[in-house]
C-alpha cells in the first residue's frame, strides 16, 4: 500500500507544479502583451542596440519576479494557505471583472495601444532629461541648462524664461531638502557607477522597466500566484513569460503593437484571470476539513 501511494504523492506534485507554471506563464504572457513595458522596451530597441536593451529590461524584470514571488512566500507563513489561496481567487476574480468591464468600453482597432505608446515616449523622454538636466524647470520659470550646453557654446549664456504653457508641461525642480536631496544625490550616484560598468542604455532599460513594473497587475497577482502555489515553479514561470515578452518587444515590438487589438487581448486576459480566480476558489474549499469545521456554531 506504502508503494502504491508514492507514485500518486510524486504525480500529485508534479501535477502541481505543471498547472502553477502554466498559469504564471500564461497570465504574463497575457498581462504584458502591449503593456507600458512592452512598448518602453520596443522604444529603447529602436533607438539602441537591441540585445542590451534586452539584457537591460530582462534583467529588471527577473528581479522584479523573484521579489514578488518572495513577497508572495511570506504570506502562507503568516495565515494558513487555505486563506492564501482564498485571497488569491477574490484577487483575480475582481482583477478578471474589472478587465472584462474595460474590454468591453474599449473601441476596436489600436488606439488604446497608441495611447500607451505615447505614455512609453513620454516617460522615456522624462527620464533622459531629468538625467541629463534638460526639459526641468526651476522655480523661478527659467529653463534648466546643462553645463555641457553652455560648454558647446549652443545656448547665448544664458537661461532662456519659458511661456507659461511649456513650463506647465515640463517637469519642475522639487523643493530641496536634506532628506531629499541626500536620496537623490545617492540614487544618481548609484546610476553613474553603474552606467559607467554596465552602459546607460543598459541601466535606462533596467531602471524604466523596473518603475514601469511595479505595483502592476502582473507584479499582484506574481505575488497571489506564490502566495497559492510552488514559489519557484511560480518564479520560473513568470521568468519564462517575460523573456517571451521582452523578446518579441525588442524583435519587432513597435510593428506588434499596430497589429494587436487591445479589446481582445483584454478579453482574453479577462478570461483567463476568471478561471484563475475559479479554479483557486475551488482548491480552497477543498482545503477546508469538514471533521475540524464547525458548520453549525450556533446549534
Amino acid at each position: 500500500m506504502a508503494q502504491d501511494a508514492a507514485p500518486i504523492s510524486v504525480s500529485s506534485v508534479d501535477e502541481g507544479a505543471f498547472h502553477a507554471l502554466w498559469r504564471s506563464f500564461a497570465m504574463i504572457i497575457f498581462s504584458e502583451i502591449g503593456d507600458k513595458t512592452f512598448l518602453i522596451a520596443a522604444i529603447l530597441a529602436m533607438r539602441h542596440p537591441r540585445l542590451v536593451v534586452f539584457a537591460g529590461a530582462f534583467a529588471s524584470l527577473v528581479l522584479m519576479s523573484i521579489l514578488s514571488a518572495e513577497l508572495g512566500h511570506l504570506l502562507p507563513t503568516l495565515i494558513p494557505r487555505k486563506w492564501t489561496q482564498t485571497c488569491a481567487a477574490i484577487l483575480f476574480l475582481v482583477f478578471g471583472f474589472k478587465m472584462l468591464q474595460e474590454g468591453r468600453q474599449m473601441k476596436p482597432g489600436n488606439e488604446k495601444i497608441q495611447e500607451e505608446l505615447k505614455e512609453a515616449e513620454e516617460d522615456i523622454e522624462g527620464d533622459e532629461a531629468a538625467h541629463d538636466g534638460t526639459g526641468l524647470v526651476g522655480h523661478d520659470g527659467e529653463e534648466v541648462v546643462p553645463l555641457e550646453a553652455l560648454e558647446a557654446g549652443r545656448v547665448n549664456g544664458h537661461a532662456r524664461r519659458r511661456s507659461s504653457g511649456a513650463a506647465a508641461r515640463a517637469p519642475s525642480l522639487p523643493l530641496p531638502s536634506p532628506a531629499r536631496k541626500a536620496v537623490k544625490s545617492y540614487a544618481e550616484a548609484a546610476r553613474n557607477f553603474f552606467s559607467y560598468i554596465l552602459g546607460p542604455v543598459f541601466v535606462q532599460s533596467f531602471v524604466l522597466t523596473f518603475l514601469g513594473e511595479w505595483g502592476d497587475r502582473s507584479q499582484i497577482s506574481t505575488i497571489a500566484l506564490a502566495a497559492a502555489d510552488n514559489v519557484y515553479v511560480v518564479a520560473l514561470g513568470t521568468v519564462v513569460g517575460h523573456s517571451c515578452c521582452t523578446t518579441l518587444a525588442v524583435l519587432g515590438g513597435r510593428y506588434v503593437s499596430t497589429k494587436i487589438s487591445v479589446k481582445h487581448v483584454t478579453l482574453a486576459a479577462s478570461a483567463l484571470f476568471l478561471l484563475f480566480g475559479v479554479v483557486y476558489l475551488y482548491d480552497a474549499l477543498l482545503a477546508i476539513d469538514p471533521e475540524t469545521t464547525d458548520f453549525h456554531p450556533l446549534s
